[in-house]
């Protein structure tokens, strides 16, 4: 981070537009911004649920790694051509998420967000990260994106859709299975 932000405020946004990392201006609605603002919100669902999580839990740590993934994610985009997302934390994502899924009974339903408020807060992370996937998939079609942020993002909501169920067996809680309209 080459200056220090002794000033929050600059004004320079005042117009609707918000300046990148390259010096470019873009408007604050742009699709890349879009992408950006949904990874903060990502990122800060992730950091309400380790709020959530017990003093030490063994969980911190892996989720601390991906609030700082998703930090860099939204720098590329900030950057434009920039990249700081490789495939190796993808492969590092895989392999996290088949090890907490090893221990879990096997899915026969689809489940309901909820078990625990941890669990609850896990899900509520997937499924923004699923929008910020979304605006990815959208700033694409006309921009220039790393590949690899996308995939990052699909893999991350399949670590915290597995990780929503650990957490919500792990904490006394029970998966909210749905029951289909015609048996409730």
């Amino acid at each position: 981070m080459g200056h220090r932000l002794s000033k929050i405020y600059t004004r320079t946004g005042d117009d609707g537009t918000t300046g990148l990392g390259d010096g470019s201006r873009i408007d604050k609605d742009h699709c890349r911004m879009e992408g950006i603002g949904t990874i903060d919100e990502v990122n800060s669902f992730i950091g309400l649920l380790m709020a959530e999580l017990p003093a030490a839990d063994p969980y911190s740590p892996l989720l601390a790694r991906i609030q700082h993934d998703l930090f860099d994610l939204g720098g590329e985009l900030a950057v434009p051509g920039y990249t700081m997302i490789s495939p190796e934390r993808i492969d590092e994502l895989e392999v996290s998420l088949d090890e907490l899924n090893a221990d879990l009974p096997p899915l026969k339903n689809f489940i309901l967000p909820g078990g625990s408020k941890a669990a609850a807060l896990c899900h509520m992370a997937r499924s923004v990260c699923r929008r910020a996937e979304r605006c990815l998939v959208a700033l694409s079609k006309t921009d220039e994106v790393n590949a690899t942020g996308r995939k990052y993002l699909n893999r991350l909501s399949d670590f915290l859709f597995v990780m929503a169920r650990l957490l919500a067996l792990r904490d006394g809680g029970q998966e909210v299975l749905w029951v289909q309209a015609d048996k409730r």
